[in-house]
């Protein structure tokens, strides 16, 4: 039995065929860049985006097919709105990173009502009023996972699971359906939304696809990393590294004590539903990771390539007491503070290429510790081995500064984004592949284990995170 995968990123669309030891086969990849028509305004072509996906699962299915089910994963909080009866989307898809719904947010504040402006419900609200001001039309919202499921099925299917609606912003804290009072405050129709299905479980047929094999299984890609990771018993947890960097850690049954945010900066998640039964977790963001890497490529051109990075800091066994602190867009969890901006410190005239290189992979690796710390505080829980994919999980100064930083064991993942394996388990789970999550914790096979070596200071590095808080104060005051 096997499983087709559609993985949407935020800059491309990719398809494979998971078997069942595991294997990742048959990848077929298509880009499908996000734009910036303004500053703050992150838009993408929700047509581009359903044709390439079409076309890469039917790729990848014409090379491994035929397939037992489809599961899909996707970025969160990216929002769509469609005709329903033609299909046809009434405006630009607005990316999960857009900001500018910010001043509705802080309206929303006023009304009692919390809401970030990376979640979906000011994002809708914003495309209503620009297609549909009056509320009059028949209209479908989704997230890209909504989205894909519909193209798949031909418009057959209008659904999003729970690991999705719980972060839109719409949804109530306790997983029990939409909110009623945040709707009704952006005026956003129940009739615009999709059905709630679970993470696990047949939602329909992708009839678009050859066989039309049954969707059953979605899930937000960070969500569906942690699964994939094997993170499915209480205390297990992941960081992805990509552009930022998140780490989930899976709670099972228990529910998070906090309704938006824990002190130590986390949020509460649902990372999956199975059966109706509810698998809760919580998760801290670092807002630049790769990011800070690319950086170095294409705006100070210290390394030739992201992998070069690796290279590069190589050349010195340490950085010379230089700190860097990737707060490039701002600083997440712990202190979610906006106005942070990207500092280095600690430069002499003895500091070279090396020692800077090697200070932003540190510096990532001491984010990553940071979210470590955080997750423990807000769950009361101990984290062991530290599981990790994403870009950065290649980089072997990285995952050495990680373990060294977190002080115990950084597991990598076999594959690189293990978003793909976590959508395959969902679906997999609901048609027999896999027998349920014990199941799924017995693939987890780490390509590589990377034990902490030296120890880092992190009082050092705390003072150095300290000094770069606050450089906007405008933004600094700002609370979501």
């Amino acid at each position: 039995m096997t499983i087709l995968v559609v993985d949407v990123g935020t800059s491309g669309v990719r398809a494979a065929v998971v078997r069942p030891d595991a294997t990742v086969e048959h990848v077929h990849h298509r880009e499908v860049l996000p734009s910036t028509p303004a500053p703050g305004f992150v838009e993408f072509d929700p047509a581009a985006m359903a044709a390439a996906a079409l076309d890469v699962a039917q790729a990848a299915l014409a090379d491994g097919g035929p397939v037992d089910a489809v599961g899909i994963a996707n970025q969160r909080s990216s929002t769509v709105v469609w005709d329903r009866a033609t299909g046809e989307p009434v405006g630009p898809g607005v990316g999960w990173q857009d900001l500018r719904t910010v001043g509705m947010c802080l309206g929303l504040q006023a009304e009692g009502i919390r809401v970030a402006p990376n979640a979906s419900a000011t994002k809708l609200s914003f495309l209503l009023d620009m297609a549909d001001p009056d509320r009059q039309r028949d209209l479908c919202f989704g997230t890209v996972d909504t989205w894909v499921a519909w193209t798949l099925s031909k418009g057959s299917l209008h659904v999003t699971d729970l690991s999705n609606a719980a972060v839109t912003g719409l949804y109530r804290s306790d997983g029990s359906g939409w909110s009623e009072p945040t709707l009704t405050a952006l005026r956003i129709p129940d009739t615009v939304l999709p059905t709630v299905v679970d993470s696990s479980g047949v939602a329909g047929e992708a009839v678009a696809l050859a066989g039309a094999p049954p969707i059953a299984g979605i899930a937000g890609d960070q969500q569906a990393s942690l699964i994939g990771q094997g993170c499915v018993a209480r205390g297990q947890a992941k960081i992805t590294f990509g552009t930022g960097g998140m780490l989930d850690l899976c709670l099972g049954d228990t529910r998070p004590a906090f309704e938006m945010r824990g002190e130590a900066g986390c949020f509460p998640i649902v990372a999956w539903r199975r059966a109706d039964r509810i698998t809760w977790g919580t998760e801290a963001f670092m807002l630049t990771a790769g990011q800070a890497v690319e950086w170095l490529r294409d705006d100070l051109g210290l390394i030739a390539t992201a992998a070069g990075s690796d290279a590069v800091a190589s050349q010195c066994a340490e950085t010379g007491d230089v700190w860097f602190v990737p707060a490039l867009l701002g600083m997440g969890t712990p202190a979610w503070d906006f106005g942070a901006r990207g500092t280095l410190l600690g430069l002499t005239r003895g500091t070279g290429r090396p020692e800077v290189v090697r200070a932003v992979l540190e510096g990532v690796a001491h984010r990553g510790a940071d979210l470590v710390e955080a997750a423990e505080a807000d769950s009361g829980l101990s984290i062991g081995a530290l599981r990790v994919d994403g870009g950065m999980s290649a980089n072997r100064v990285f995952t050495q500064a990680l373990a060294d930083a977190t002080q115990r064991p950084v597991e990598l993942s076999p594959v690189i984004e293990a978003t793909t394996l976590g959508a395959a388990f969902l679906a997999g789970m609901a048609v027999g592949v896999w027998s349920g999550e014990d199941d799924v914790a017995k693939a987890w096979s780490p390509r590589a284990v990377v034990e902490p070596g030296r120890v880092t200071d992190r009082s050092r590095w705390y003072a150095a995170r300290d000094r770069a808080r606050s450089w906007v104060p405008e933004l600094s005051a700002l609370e979501f």
